[in-house]
């Protein structure tokens, strides 16, 4: 219950102030990508460091895919692995740039963010990218 409640709450919460301020601007990835990556992510990392453990009979052509390339190409899959990583890293620290350009400020905003892009790369980076901070200057 608690799990569905809190980020609705914050989503809430986040979009009121993003509205009100730019400088707290935060916006969750859909569930969509974020199943999306995972699993995948999930998937190459067992192929690469568990081959032994994957039921390739049962996968159908992703199986027979894994399989060979298991077999013939492990250890480019191996530095594939880390490269798809260091990607992560590196669109993570981009949107740390990102959020700097945009005006978001707010130290919770920019750690979501870097960590959002972190697990979920471009699906999430793209949202920032695509924020248009209002560009009339606030009133005090």
């Amino acid at each position: 219950m608690f799990g569905w409640c809190a980020p609705s709450i914050f989503e809430c919460r986040t979009a009121t102030m993003a509205r009100s301020d730019g400088c707290a601007y935060f916006k969750r990835t859909s569930l969509f990508w974020i199943a999306t990556v995972s699993l995948s992510m999930g998937y190459y990392t067992c192929t690469v460091f568990w081959p032994e453990q994957l039921p390739y009979d049962k996968l159908g052509p992703l199986g027979s895919l894994s399989r060979y390339l298991v077999e013939h190409h492990h250890p480019l899959m191996y530095t594939g692995w880390w490269l798809a990583w260091l990607v992560h890293v590196g669109e993570a620290l981009y949107s740390l740039k990102v959020c700097s350009d945009k005006g978001v400020d707010s130290l919770t905003a920019r750690s979501l963010w870097f960590l959002q892009t972190f697990l979920f790369g471009i699906t999430s980076l793209s949202l920032l990218l695509k924020y248009r901070p209002d560009p009339r200057p606030k009133r005090q």
